[in-house]
């Protein structure tokens, strides 16, 4: 029986299980890709202690901290929770599962669709939503990023540097990136902003030779990058009754706590943390959940 079984590997559940650990909780983490997002940035530069550090190798410190601790790892898919009679849980994982007092959900969010013709058929032959790990293949060819945000300001900086030219498509008058990033988006001169604009179609052959805009316009591009944002990763959340927004983002209290007795939430997927999808806040999220089961445990007959 596990004081704390945390569901994601993220920043926030990461976070979380350091914070177990070091309150003497028996902790498990269940989370089948170790770091979330974080792999997928090409530089991290608002991280505290790093001026600037690649996405990876961040995952790579918060792995070793947690594999210094006590700390119970199952790098496996999440197959359901279910609830014992006694008021614990049951975690139902790829091959077994575990019991747990409670339950931290830290899934995080998913990735945002266009949902235009071509995207399903060009996934992996041009189309991709990771420019981290996909941006070698277009070295000094022309590419297309699709979004606004920090993802994709940062992701058309990092393919400035592969390819040989990056259009930035954003259906707004103006990037709601950073200021930072915007202003490096700006003055790169291989990056051209197209703005009011919106993709309505994918094309190719056997893989993507350009992409339709709804102001008529085609783009010559050898690859579609979609950055446009995510949507809560929690389904798990309406068979165990866990109260969300009409978006699906989990509600909290201060204490990280949901609705369901027993359940915590933390990171992207609750609605704190919905405008600002920053490591260090879901880290703090994670944080204070914990601490608000270690307060529960302690007052545990």
């Amino acid at each position: 029986m596990y004081d704390l079984a945390i569901i994601g590997a993220g920043p926030a559940g990461m976070s979380a299980a350091v914070y177990a650990a070091r309150y003497k909780m028996k902790v498990a983490i269940v989370g089948a890709n170790p770091g979330g997002y974080v792999n997928d940035a090409h530089l991290v530069e608002n991280w505290l202690g790093e001026v600037s550090i690649p996405g990876i190798e961040l995952v790579e410190k918060f792995k070793k901290h947690v594999k210094s601790l006590d700390i119970d790892q199952f790098t496996t898919s999440l197959r359901g929770i279910q609830k014992n009679k006694d008021g614990s849980f049951k975690i139902i994982k790829d091959g077994e599962s575990l019991d747990t007092k409670r339950v931290l959900l830290a899934v995080g969010t998913e990735r945002n669709k266009l949902g235009v013709k071509g995207e399903n058929e060009f996934l992996g032959k041009g189309v991709s939503y990771c420019v981290t790990c996909d941006a070698f293949f277009f070295k000094n060819k022309v590419v297309t990023v699709v979004g606004g945000s920090d993802s994709a300001c940062t992701g058309s900086l990092m393919l400035a540097d592969i390819a040989s030219k990056v259009y930035l498509v954003y259906r707004q008058g103006e990037l709601r990136a950073e200021p930072s990033w915007v202003e490096d988006v700006k003055i790169n001169p291989k990056i051209e902003v197209i703005y009011n604009a919106a993709p309505t179609e994918i094309v190719g052959d056997t893989k993507v030779t350009g992409i339709k805009l709804d102001n008529g316009k085609e783009l010559k591009t050898d690859g579609v990058f979609i950055e446009i944002g995510t949507t809560p990763g929690a389904a798990i959340t309406a068979q165990l009754g866990v109260k969300t927004d009409d978006k699906g983002y989990i509600l909290v209290n201060d204490a990280q706590e949901t609705n369901v007795p027993g359940i915590y939430a933390a990171g992207d997927v609750t609605t704190k943390n919905e405008k600002l999808k920053q490591i260090i806040v879901a880290a703090a999220e994670g944080a204070v959940a914990t601490y608000s089961v270690f307060l529960a445990k302690k007052s545990d007959k």
